[in-house]
Order: structure tokens, then sequence, then C-alpha cells
């Protein structure tokens, strides 16, 4: 316990230790395919690792929830050791563990310290978890039943019922449409040896990367990729996710839940990571719903009309066309104007585009605000994990704030027109009963 206290405190202290400076990226792969991503981090001694791999819900195919059972089995030990044995190795060596799975990929998450013996032992533990995961059948039980209690909550939140219906709309009949957590029948359907399959099939070399930065050296970092990579099944990449078909009309459906708030999903797919568009699109919805009290949609929805509680708008760029969303909560007898307003300022910005003060000040601000998203080692190799996994340039945190600057009105407004159909959007309202 007083290992892990310690590493705490310094992954406290590193996050006001580092500078906002340019970040040097090493890459190479290693001999069995695994392609690695590195940054020297002297500060302190720790190290944080990341693997990502193409296994996230968009690949459970007709088992929902697969992706996310397959994540957190990985916790559950290997041959040699159950769960509580595992958590702690970890713990006696004060490292941290950790597994994730989103809509495109999986994540597996390391911290240690980088003194040498407690260093070694972690990674001991990590590649015996990627060598010989042991999918128990108890512990698989366990979470599947926590996932099926998952769903239940979910069930009772009108937001997230919201959510989830939004993106079965949005992306019917493509991957995305999937669930993380599935479904109650897809769920108990699911054995451990789906799981296995599933690790083995899509927790490869060559379906993955690894992030790594800390306080080590070239030499250090790829003796620990070289010993991650020889654990890792081999195996291929999947095949690429199939494009998103465009959005050319409008689709909107209200569900009646038992709520004294409306939660509202608008949007549609926009924007793929890597798109050069990207950086003219954040922009322009910083100064839509991206700028939080500054936003058009704070000040015109909730702020002069009183619509909504709350109200924003983001680009999730993804594999493949990641959605433009508006989320917005009011109360259920304010929801028909809200929508309302919300079109009406929808159609403006597609229509008229930003102005020369708004794109200033969001350039501004997502110039400043980007340095924060290096304060620390977990913010740099997350962001690295992003890159490697979407195949992104070398010098993309080299150039992001240049490329954030070069971005001018007319180009911004026109490509905004172009990748925004107002009157196609998929809405959904959840709350208030008939």
């Amino acid at each position: 316990m007083m290992r892990a206290g310690v590493l705490s405190v310094l992954g406290f202290l590193l996050a006001l230790a580092l500078p906002a400076q340019a970040v040097e990226i090493e890459e190479w792969e290693t001999t069995e395919g695994l392609r690695v991503l590195f940054v020297e981090a002297p500060d302190l001694p720790m190290v944080d690792l990341r693997l990502t791999f193409d296994g996230g819900a968009s690949r459970d195919g007709s088992q929902g929830g697969l992706a996310l059972l397959t994540s957190s089995a990985l916790r559950h030990g290997t041959a040699d050791m159950d769960a509580d044995e595992l958590a702690e190795r970890f713990e006696s060596v004060g490292a941290e563990f950790g597994t994730q799975s989103l809509r495109d990929m999986a994540i597996i998450n390391l911290r240690s310290l980088t003194e040498p013996d407690w260093m070694d032992a972690a990674l001991d533990t990590l590649t015996d978890v990627l060598a010989a995961p042991a999918f128990p059948d108890s512990d698989f039980d366990r979470a599947r039943r926590q996932a099926l209690q998952g769903l239940q909550r979910e069930r009772q939140d009108p937001g997230s019922v919201a959510t989830r219906r939004f993106y079965e709309l949005m992306y019917e009949g493509h991957p995305y449409a999937n669930w993380p957590r599935g479904d109650r029948d897809s769920l108990e359907a699911l054995s451990p040896g789906d799981a296995r399959t599933f690790f083995e099939r899509h927790y490869t070399t060559g379906n993955g990367a690894l992030a790594i930065t800390g306080g080590l050296d070239r030499e250090q970092a790829e003796s620990i990729a070289a010993r991650i990579s020889s654990a890792l099944p081999r195996g291929p990449a999947v095949d690429p996710l199939p494009d998103v078909p465009q959005q050319d009309e409008p689709v909107e459906e209200r569900i009646d839940f038992p709520s004294e708030q409306a939660h509202i999903h608008m949007g549609a797919p926009a924007l793929r990571r890597g798109d050069d568009d990207h950086y003219a699109l954040t922009l322009a919805n910083h100064a839509f719903g991206g700028g939080g009290f500054t936003s058009r949609l704070f000040q015109e929805i909730r702020s002069q009309r009183g619509l909504a509680y709350s109200v924003s708008s983001r680009f999730q760029p993804m594999a493949v066309e990641g959605p433009f969303r508006i989320g917005m909560q009011t109360g259920v007898d304010q929801a028909d104007d809200a929508v309302s307003a919300l079109r009406d300022e929808l159609r403006r910005w597609h229509a008229e585009g930003i102005d020369a003060d708004e794109l200033e000040a969001s350039r501004e601000n997502t110039v400043k605000s980007f340095p924060l998203s290096l304060a620390s080692n977990s913010d740099i190799v997350s962001l690295l994990g992003m890159m490697a996994f979407y195949e992104l340039p070398l010098d993309y945190l080299e150039r992001y704030i240049e490329r954030m600057e070069a971005v001018e009105l007319d180009d911004l407004n026109k490509r905004l027109r172009e990748r925004i159909n107002p009157d196609a959007m998929v809405t959904v309202i959840v709350g208030g009963q008939e």
C-alpha cells in the first residue's frame, strides 16, 4: 500500500513538473510486428504503458457485449493466479493495471515506478496476463451479472436510453450501432470460450499498438516493448470497418419516460480521425456549442431563452465517420420549444457560419488549452495511444497548434457547410409520458 501511495504522489507531482513543450516521438516495430510509439519523460521515475487493439464494441458482431466482457476478463487472472493474486502482485510493487473497452478500441494500461525490481515485477505480471489469460467460469459469470445489472440501470436512466437509441438510429446497419453492453439475450449467450476466441483474434501484435512514456531511455523502452510483444498472440490486423452511409433525411423518435427532464440528442455521422477538416470543424464547433458559457447554444438557448438546463455540441472523430452530436436537457414541458430553437440555431450556424471574432476567440482558447493535454505522463500516453491506433502522423502533436492557427475563416465556413446538413439530423427525445 505504501508503494501505491508513493506512485499516486509522484503522479500528482508529474502533472505539475512537466512543462508545456514539444513532444519528441520515436517509433519502431517489434520483431513480431507490434507498432511502438515512445516519448522519453525523465522528470520523475515513472513509466506509463498503453496497449490499444482494434477490438472494441464495433467488433462484437451478433455477440453484443463480447468486447466488454473480454476486456474485463483480463483482470480475472491467469492459469497460475486468480484475480485477487493478480491484483496483489501489481499492488505489491505500486503498479496500476487497468483495461477498458470502447467502440473502436480495447485498451490495456500499466503504470509503474521505474525502480528496476518493481518495474520488472510489474512487467512480468503484465506479460503473464497477455500470454495466458485464464477466463475462469466463476469470474466470467460474475462479470456477466454485473453487465446485466448495468443494463438494468441504463433502462432507468433517460440519458442512457437516449444515447443508446441515438446510436442505433444514426448507425443503423453499421457496427457502430452495437451497444457496448450488448443486451440481455446476447450477454446470456456468451461464454468464456467466446471471450478467449475474441482475445486470440483481436489482441494480437498485428492488430495492436503500444505507447510508452516515462523515465526511460530508448534502449529500455525497446526492451519493454520486446517483452510485451513476445507475450501477445500473433495475428494480422482485422479488416477495416465499412464506410458509414451518409445521412440524407431527418429522423426523429420520441420515447416516453417517467422523468421531469427531457434528454435530447441531435446529430449525424460526420468525421473520421485524421481528416484534414478536423481543425476547421473543431474551431467552428467551439463557437457553436463546444466553448462552454461563451458558445452560441449556451447563450441563445440557455441564457437568453431559458430553454435548457445544459446544452453543448461536439465532433467525435472515430475510425470511420464518428458523430457530430448535440446534447441538451430541458423540462419536458419545454421540449418542443427547445428542439425548435436548437434547429433554428443549427440552420443559422450552417448558413452563416461563424464570424471573425468567434474564430479568433475559439482559436485562442483552443491553442492556449492544448498544452494542458500534455501535462502528465498519463495525458501523453493517452494521446500516443490514440495516434498509434488511428495511424496519425508523428508530427500530429508538434503541428497541432500550427494547423489550428492556419485555419482561415472563409475556408472554415465552406467546410462547415459541406460537412453538416441541418435538414438530415437524427433526433432522439426521451422524457415525459403520454
